[in-house]
């Protein structure tokens, strides 16, 4: 198989265990690949920023599609974005507040607008996450393009899903996006990587993706090689052709089936 492009989740798959900071080892690998010709992509439910600064030693070799395909980058430009329909952001947005037990995150090019009912919640959002963010009264103080509105659910996003996803199932992509968020997008991750085929003549049988939740269901299906991470669900792990337990050592593998060695640290 040709590969062209590597396209990897971060949390639950690159981060591991509650990491947040990508190995040095990581970093080798992609100046290794992108150097014999072959593109990464940080492919995550995270903000620009935030992905940016967690690959800053190598961010000018980095594709990042951000917002679960909402929006994709390369060296600073905007490759494609997809917004959802504002009546149906908001009206999602108003939804998500209605319940005393989440919280809204409402995603834009370059921040994060949020009503936050708990000031713990701004802090994990704009400190641990590492977020540009914009506080606002509410959903209708947004003026910008919406890209994505996750609900935060500390006691679990599994046990919203049905009670706030299932309204938007047909007209949105809704996924459990790790174990406290819900997504909503009109895009998708492999809406991303399409974006990405087109205006980089990268076609998706060249492409090897990796994943761990249910946002990545769309990605691991789209391209010509797919690993699921060894803890992630069953029908995750299904919608994969092979299983991993590391990234990292996965990529040594294909990295020295291709071309030899890889270079020294």
């Amino acid at each position: 198989m040709v590969m062209k492009l590597i396209a990897s989740d971060l949390d639950g798959t690159l981060l591991r265990h509650g990491s947040q900071e990508i190995s040095q080892e990581m970093f080798h690998l992609i100046r290794a690949f992108h150097a014999q010709g072959v593109r990464f992509c940080a492919a995550s439910g995270r903000q620009y920023h935030s992905l940016r600064d967690l690959f800053a030693p190598v961010a000018d070799q980095v594709l990042f599609l951000c917002e679960n395909g909402g929006i994709v980058f390369d060296r600073g430009e905007i490759l494609a974005k997809t917004p959802i329909p504002r009546q149906t952001a908001l009206a999602i947005s108003h939804a998500i507040l209605d319940h005393p037990a989440c919280e809204v995150l409402i995603s834009g090019a370059s921040t994060s607008y949020l009503m936050p009912k708990n000031p713990a919640y701004y802090s994990h959002i704009r400190y641990f996450l590492g977020n540009h963010v914009t506080l606002v009264h509410c959903p209708e103080d947004i003026t910008e393009d919406i890209l994505k509105v996750s609900a935060y659910c500390p006691d679990g996003a599994a046990a919203y899903d049905r009670l706030l996803g299932d309204p938007w199932r047909g007209q949105l992509q809704v996924a459990v996006a790790g174990e406290v968020w819900l997504d909503f997008t009109q895009a998708s991750k492999a809406v991303g990587l399409h974006a990405i085929s087109q205006r980089l003549h990268i076609p998706a049988e060249e492409m090897v993706s990796f994943g761990d939740n249910f946002n990545d269901l769309t990605m691991l299906r789209y391209t010509g090689q797919s690993y699921a991470m060894d803890t992630a669900a069953l029908p995750v792990q299904q919608a994969a052709g092979q299983l991993c337990h590391r990234v990292e050592d996965t990529l040594t593998a294909l990295y020295q089936a291709k071309f030899g060695p890889l270079p020294p640290l």
